[in-house]
């Protein structure tokens, strides 16, 4: 029995999202900050015959890519993309244009483009004869842009605070012993947080306590900018995020910190700036401005608590990535993953919005953005 309209849109239904969701995945693999990430595919009669992501800034855009990829196959077919295709003049030229000169039949996008210039593409391509739908897989193609749109639209930096903690919460025992909380297979993927961000922050206490190298080295990937709050430069030179060879290293300061410090740091290598004083430390909005001012659009923070928690206080905080091992502190003067003022009820509490959980090792990776109800607290 022939199979019934409903039966026939479901199936394709199935194959759009399925054919988005490698898009989604394609698009991954590019290193395109500050502009998004984006995926695209080509699919006729079934079969994928083209493939494309936005590899890096100022190089073709995914749909040109997977085009090309294509080639004469195009014709006909369907082009799935992870973001509305651009339709204006920039360091490269409309993709809507590579659309409809290669002759594809229908487009599927997965999330809208918000930028002032792109309006028109959807109809552009409608006009030439296209069949465009938009949001397929949008939930996952959404988190693709999900930084860029903060950044877009704020100037700021999309902020993750990401930490390993034990089970009851702790970052390390009472003396600051810290290594190791969680398993290889955590600290891989953390290292593989820091190769997908712009630049990776933490305090000048996490400085003095591990002297980290903040750089990725168990998986491949770039060294992100590092960052390190310090309000009075107490970072010492000898610090192993000043060693010749690794990424720069920004430390941020308040304007009367002592001269002779900030000329041993420099000569040590660090690049120094100056912001106003805040509340406990340097102010962080005008840091984080500045940060988005230098083009960071993903920024890892990686602690202490005492950074973690002004973050939240100040509603800096975008996402959070915790690894929880199963190891128990039971230690209350141990340090937490947040000290900061908090939240007298659990309705105003920060709550992880729909969260993937799952399995690195023996621990729990719990990731998601967060979400406030400020009306209760």
């Amino acid at each position: 029995m022939p199979a019934s309209r409903a039966e026939r849109d479901a199936e394709r239904a199935r194959d759009d999202l399925r054919h988005m969701r490698r898009a989604v995945q394609l698009a991954l693999r590019g290193d395109t900050s500050p502009n998004p990430r984006v995926g695209a595919v080509v699919v006729r009669h079934g079969e994928v015959v083209g493939k494309g992501y936005h590899e890096r800034a100022g190089g073709p855009h995914a749909e040109v890519n997977a085009l090309r990829d294509a080639g004469k196959r195009a014709r006909g077919a369907t082009l799935y993309v992870t973001l509305e295709p651009c339709n204006h003049h920039g360091r490269t030229p409309p993709c809507t244009e590579a659309v409809i000169a290669s002759g594809v039949k229908r487009v599927v996008v997965g999330s809208v483009d918000r930028h002032p210039h792109v309006p028109g593409s959807a109809d552009r391509l409608r006009a030439a004869g296209i069949t465009v739908e938009v949001g397929v897989g949008g939930a996952e193609s959404d988190e693709l842009v999900r930084s860029f749109w903060k950044h877009l639209t704020t100037g700021l930096p999309y902020v993750c605070l990401k930490a390993a903690v034990t089970l009851d919460g702790r970052m390390a025992t009472r003396t600051g012993d810290s290594r190791w909380i969680t398993s290889l297979e955590s600290r891989r993927e953390a290292h593989r947080l820091r190769a997908d961000s712009d630049a990776v922050l933490v305090g000048v206490g996490t400085v003095l306590a591990d002297d980290p190298q903040l750089d990725v080295r168990h998986v491949r990937g770039r060294n992100p900018l590092r960052v390190v709050l310090d309000t009075k430069l107490r970072t010492p030179p000898s610090a192993k995020l000043l060693l010749p060879g690794g990424a720069e290293t920004l430390i941020v300061h308040a304007p009367d910190a002592l001269k002779a410090r900030a000329k041993a740091l420099v000569a040590a290598g660090a690049s120094l700036l100056a912001v106003p004083r805040g509340p406990g430390g340097v102010d962080l909005d005008a840091a984080m401005r500045a940060l988005g001012a230098r083009h960071v659009v993903r920024l890892l923070v990686e602690g202490g608590g005492n950074v973690h928690g002004a973050l939240l206080d100040a509603g800096l905080a975008d996402h959070a990535s915790i690894f929880v091992a199963p190891v128990v502190v039971g230690d209350a003067q141990a340090p937490a993953f947040a000290s900061g003022r908090g939240s007298d009820t659990m309705a105003g509490a920060y709550r992880l919005e729909a969260p993937r959980v799952r399995r690195r090792g023996p621990d729990v990776w719990m990731d998601g953005p967060l979400q406030q109800d400020r009306t209760e607290d």
